[in-house]
Parts: C-alpha cells; structure tokens; sequence
C-alpha cells in the first residue's frame, strides 16, 4: 500500500490550497481515509475524515467551513481542499487509512509520507 501526497507550499493568509492523497494498493473507497497534520512541538491532530460506506464526512472544530473533502473513485484519490488559511493551520499534512473514521491517529493502518503547508505573510 502507497500513498502519495501533493498540494503543499507556501501560501499567504486567507489563501488556499488542495492537498492530494493518490493511493495505489488499496481501494479508496473500501477504506476510510483521513486527513491529519503534525505542527512542530505539537501531536498528530485528525483534520478530516471521509468514510468507505456512505462517503460521510468529519471535521475537526478548527476547520469546520474551510476545509472540504472529498474523494474521486476513478482516480483512487482523496482530496482535502483548504481555504481561508491561517497561520495556525502550518503543519505537515498526512492521508491515512483505517477501517473506519476515528480521530485516533493510532487506528490506522497505512500512512502517506506527508506535505508540508506554511501559512505566512
């Protein structure tokens, strides 16, 4: 199981970004994968989460109506677009797959490599 991550970079306050967690070796749709960061100094926190059954979704409080995922079946990815940045958002930003939504970052199985995203002026 592999997943790639893409999106990250430098972005000014209030802009956006759109992470990508292309999978190979699993099926995104079977598993549920979540969305988590790791700011330095801090835990892993869960972002986000779309589940394998009916696709509904989760969101931590911090995000909550700026960020958005979603996921696209025929390209075995899953996104997770970010808007209205702000600086405390900045963190390494990994995907991961687990059997089903949990904020517990310890529950899931495979795990991408991770982007970094900085929120700065």
């Amino acid at each position: 199981v592999q997943f790639v991550v893409s999106g990250g970079g430098l972005v000014q306050p209030g802009g956006s970004l759109r992470l990508s967690c292309a999978a190979s070796g699993l099926t995104v749709d079977y598993w549920a994968i979540g969305w988590f960061r790791q700011a330095p100094g801090k835990e892993r926190e869960g972002v986000s989460c779309i589940s394998s059954s009916d696709g509904s979704t989760t969101y931590a409080d911090s995000v909550k109506g700026r960020f958005t995922i979603s996921r696209d079946n025929a390209k075995n990815t899953v996104y997770l677009e970010m808007n209205s940045l702000k600086p405390e958002d900045t963190a390494v930003y990994y995907c991961a797959a687990t059997g089903w939504c949990d904020s517990a970052y310890d529950t899931y199985n495979y795990w991408g490599q991770g982007t970094q995203v900085t929120v700065s002026s």
